[in-house]
């Protein structure tokens, strides 16, 4: 039996219009306003109701429900997101079902923390140091682990904004004190990252000021935001030093977290039974 391959679009088409109706269905008239009317056969909205508080034609919207190929601009999107009271997963799923790019909300500024079942996440995972970081490598929250492999006092982590912050201390740091033995292969990574984040944040005060603050302070960070480069976080296998246990390879994860856009726990499994043992004999350590 020879299998034949449906189109993407074609699959998203009918899930879209089934989605559009069910969530017109749950709207009631009284909801956005509205009188309720008589001899109302819905148990929502009309289509023409949505279409008028929408600010879309009649025709656009009902084709739109119906699953024909019609582009769809992510302010319509917006504009019927608002209608039918979508919250922000419902508006994500709406836009890849309409197969039009979703931006993520972006974090809060004034996130400056992580709740206890965060925390009490990253304790359990002791003995692998693990972090927080928000899109601005600001540390947010660390375990035990992490603060005795990386917080000591040739390593400061707070910055002139009196933030802390991994990026400050990585390029601010002589290199011969950097823990990062790939220095020259993660800081360039990190920074890609940075920037990758920093064009949903131009213009951001908090942004404009830690790029500049940092440029003026390292010529090498400076070098590498002038290059432009753009990667997303990934799993890779970091070398650090740490004067007491000597070098250990570690493997990081990045793990995102419901509810805090943009920020996410950052785990570090020995990559090899040396490194292993290495932060088993840290300082502290029980």
């Amino acid at each position: 039996m020879t299998t034949v391959a449906v189109p993407t679009g074609a699959r998203r088409r009918p899930e879209l219009a089934a989605f559009l109706r069910s969530r017109r269905a749950r709207v009631t008239p009284e909801d956005v306003g509205m009188p309720p009317g008589l001899r109302r056969r819905t148990p929502g909205l009309r289509r023409e109701e949505v279409a008028q508080l929408s600010g879309v034609g009649v025709t656009w919207y009902t084709w739109l429900e119906q699953g024909r190929p019609i582009n769809a601009s992510a302010q319509v999107l917006d504009a019927v997101a608002r209608t039918l009271r979508l919250d922000r997963p419902e508006r994500e799923h709406l836009y890849h079902l309409a197969e039009v790019p979703y931006e993520a909300e972006a974090a809060p500024a004034d996130v400056t923390g992580v709740s206890p079942e965060i925390q009490g996440i990253l304790d359990a995972l002791v003995p692998h140091p693990a972090v927080v970081y928000n899109a601005r490598y600001d540390v947010l929250a660390t375990n035990a682990t992490y603060d005795l492999l990386f917080v000591h006092d040739d390593f400061p982590m707070v910055g002139p904004l009196g933030v802390r912050n991994v990026l400050w201390s990585l390029f601010t740091v002589p290199e011969p004190r950097c823990p990062v033995l790939n220095r020259r292969i993660e800081l360039p990574l990190m920074v890609a990252q940075l920037r990758g984040a920093y064009g949903r944040h131009v213009g951001e005060p908090a942004w404009e000021s830690f790029v500049r603050v940092l440029s003026e302070a390292s010529p090498y960070f400076a070098e590498l935001w002038r290059s432009g480069d753009v990667v997303p976080p990934g799993t890779r296998v970091k070398a650090f030093r740490h004067e007491l246990i000597g070098e250990v390879r570690m493997t990081s994860v990045s793990l995102s977290i419901n509810g805090m856009p943009e920020c996410r726990i950052v785990t570090y499994t020995p990559n090899d039974e040396e490194s292993r043992t290495a932060i088993g004999r840290l300082p502290g350590r029980r």
